[in-house]
C-alpha cells in the first residue's frame, strides 16, 4: 500500500507541474505541457481507480487530489474535452 500511495502522489505532484499549478501564472508556467498532464492524470486515475481497495483512508484525499487536476486540466485546455472524454475519465467518469 505505501509504494502505491507514493507511485499515486508523484503522478498528482506531476501532473501538478505539468498543469503549471506550482507557479503563479499556470498558462505562462515553463514546466506547461497539457499532453503530458494528459498521460499523467490518466495515470493516476488507472491506479487510484484499479488500487482504491488497497488505499484504505488514502483513498478519498487521493481520488479528491485527481478530480482536483482533472478540473484544472479542463480550465487550462483552450478547447475542453467533452464530458467523458477528458484524461483519466474513461476511469473516473465525467469531470464537470
Amino acid at each position: 500500500m505505501e509504494v502505491i500511495s507514493r507511485a499515486a502522489v508523484m503522478l498528482l505532484s506531476a501532473g501538478a507541474e505539468r498543469l503549471g499549478l506550482a507557479d503563479a501564472d499556470p498558462a505562462t508556467s515553463p514546466h506547461r505541457d497539457l499532453d503530458e498532464a494528459r498521460r499523467l492524470i490518466t495515470a493516476l486515475a488507472g491506479l487510484v481507480t484499479a488500487s482504491a481497495e488497497y488505499l484504505g483512508l488514502h483513498a478519498g484525499p487521493l481520488r479528491d487530489g485527481l478530480q482536483s487536476l482533472q478540473k484544472a486540466f479542463r480550465e487550462a485546455s483552450a478547447v475542453p474535452d467533452a464530458p467523458g472524454q477528458g484524461p483519466g475519465e474513461k476511469y473516473t467518469g465525467p469531470v464537470y
